[in-house]
């Protein structure tokens, strides 16, 4: 893939619910904004510490798998969606560091959340916590709940604390 545009809203995308999660917004969005969407999936081939990389009969066939797979989350996650603003790309490199190479002159870098690990880990998961801190562009996180799973937004008024005033 060539270098983001400030046009470009790049999504990172691992087959997670909260990966689903954030090309659904980053379409919304780029229709909102007229933006296009590179939805990425970052990926090592390293035979020696991954099963899969070890498997597979060469480089050029776990990156084609990938670029499937990757496909077939966005289908799955904008299913009936006009992909005229969408284009995938499978990209060598450790997510967090890919990523950020990746989205370096794109208008945001779109990312899902989850919960697992410790702290900042504990919201947004170690990639996400990588990208928020190096990327050079703005960086979203989508929660992988949707608006009706959050419930309504507590009454800040009622607890007797009006941040606004």
């Amino acid at each position: 893939m060539t270098a983001a545009s400030e046009q470009d809203i790049v999504v990172g995308a691992d087959g997670s619910a909260g990966s689903a999660a954030a090309v659904r917004w980053a379409l919304a969005e780029a229709e909102a904004s007229d933006r296009t969407v590179a939805v990425l999936r970052a990926w090592t081939f390293d035979p020696l510490a991954d099963l899969e990389s070890a498997v597979a009969r060469s480089y050029e066939e776990i990156a084609a798998r990938y670029r499937r797979e990757l496909d077939a989350v966005v289908a799955r996650a904008c299913p009936g969606a006009d992909l005229a603003r969408m284009r995938t790309a499978a990209i060598d490199g450790a997510p967090g560091p890919a990523l950020v190479r990746a989205s370096a002159g794109a208008a945001m870098l779109v990312l899902g959340s989850h919960g697992h690990g410790r702290m900042l880990r504990m919201l947004v998961g170690s990639v996400s916590e990588y990208c928020l801190r190096h990327a050079r562009c703005p960086v979203v996180i989508v929660p992988v709940r949707s608006r009706e799973e959050r419930g309504p937004l507590p009454d800040a008024r009622a607890a007797g604390a009006d941040p606004l005033s």
